[in-house]
């Protein structure tokens, strides 16, 4: 505990000391900061103005007292401050104090924190009684203050699913369809997400729409809004076996590639299995997607409708889509670790799943993928880049790759009479 003691004049009785707590004194001292700066913007204001006089003489620009006392909430607490006035009487000018807007009750970090601590998991009711102890009064609180600003989120996701995409570009793409509750409707939110690689191999959330049980139809519309507002194909596309979005992808963009994702493929593969084979057959399917060539995945693709011959429905799934399943060899070796499996879109829905069981869902589709659009959005500045990130445009270039490895084009070998004349000499 500090104690403030202030200066007692010779002779007089000693003032009496006064303890405060750390978290008093910082509010105090910002208090105090505020009031000065406040004061030293408004003297910069009339002195930048101090020559504009009228036909008088008299200045046009001049002080004019303080505004009523307000309360103010800070990241230091709640203080009380007067906001000096000017006196503007040029015509169409009026004074604004950029530290201190006019009818400004929160600050702005106050302001962007608390959807944040909504979209991570406090209830807007847990809003008054938490932060109003740290804050000092839970005015501007509530949690009609947080719906209030939660709601901007829809617009602005909606804002951004018809954003101009004409100059942008993604070379891989992965593609997955989460499902949660939402609390005031019967039917759960399907959400249809793709998530993308640019060409200097930053992650980006690429789409995110409201689906109807993954349906070909519904993926179709996300696609052709894409593509309507100039966004070419990937050159590869990850995702789960949903039947819905492959059948989109092939008539949208009929030229990008498809990779089946290892992890989904594995969880449908042991469920046709019998669980005491469980721990056999997933070390069995990796060595397939572990294997360093497409040669070698074969050749275990084969040892494993082998091992688990007996059960014709369970290797028919690894069997039946090899293409797809080992499309990834085409591709640098570098980037074989992203695009074995959509894990960027199921490990970041994590967050989603969990703030949905705080609040038992969010009360409406609309509201639902707007919170879902923040967390991802949020989530964005931790995605890594994917791996030698300098291969990327060699991808989007359409340079070949085999068993992960860049082959070298040869020269083309042109006749000196083709090149010369355009004919071949007899």
């Amino acid at each position: 505990m500090l104690k403030l003691v202030q200066d007692t004049p010779a002779g007089a009785e000693e003032a009496p000391t006064t303890n405060i707590g750390l978290d008093e004194l910082c509010r105090l001292a910002a208090q105090e900061m505020l009031k000065v700066a406040l004061l030293v913007e408004r003297q910069a204001y009339l002195d930048a103005h101090a020559e504009v006089v009228d036909q008088t003489g008299k200045r046009l620009v001049v002080g004019n007292g303080y505004a009523k006392q307000r309360q103010v909430t800070t990241g230091a607490g709640m203080v009380e401050v007067k906001a000096p006035r000017v006196d503007d009487r040029r015509e169409g000018q009026h004074y604004r104090s950029v530290i201190l807007p006019a009818y400004m009750r929160k600050s702005p970090k106050v302001t962007e924190v608390l959807p944040v601590l909504y979209l991570r998991g406090l209830s807007t009711g847990d809003f008054a009684p938490a932060l109003g102890e740290f804050f000092g009064s839970g005015a501007g609180l509530s949690a009609s203050t947080v719906s209030r600003l939660t709601e901007s989120w829809q617009d602005e996701r909606e804002r951004w699913a018809g954003r101009d995409l004409s100059g942008t570009d993604y070379v891989y793409w992965w593609a997955d369809g989460v499902h949660f509750n939402v609390r005031l409707e019967e039917d759960r939110l399907c959400c249809l997400v793709i998530v993308g690689v640019r060409p200097d191999g930053t992650k980006e959330l690429v789409a995110l729409a409201d689906g109807y049980r993954e349906s070909t139809e519904s993926w179709a519309a996300l696609l052709r809004s894409l593509r309507q507002r100039g966004l070419a194909g990937p050159m590869l596309a990850v995702g789960d076996g949903a039947l819905g979005f492959w059948a989109a992808l092939r008539d949208v963009f009929p030229s990008t590639k498809e990779q089946r994702c290892w992890v989904h493929k594995t969880a449908n593969v042991v469920d046709a299995l019998p669980k005491r084979l469980h721990p056999q057959a997933k070390s069995a399917i990796q060595a397939i997607y572990n294997a360093g060539s497409r040669t070698e995945a074969l050749t275990a693709a084969k040892s494993f409708a082998d091992a688990f011959s007996g059960f014709p429905k369970a290797t028919a799934k690894i069997m039946d889509e090899l293409d797809t399943l080992l499309a990834f060899y085409d591709f640098p070796k570098e980037h074989w670790a992203h695009l074995r499996t959509s894990n960027p879109i199921e490990s970041t829905f994590s967050t989603v799943r969990l703030r949905t069981r705080v609040t038992r869902g969010a009360g409406s589709r609309r509201a639902a993928l707007a919170m879902a659009y923040k967390l991802l959005d949020a989530a964005q500045a931790r995605w890594h880049k994917i791996t030698a990130p300098e291969l990327v445009p060699l991808v989007r270039a359409g340079a070949t790759f085999i068993d992960g490895k860049l082959q070298e084009r040869r020269p083309a070998e042109t006749e000196p009479e083709v090149a010369k004349t355009g004919s071949v000499a007899a």
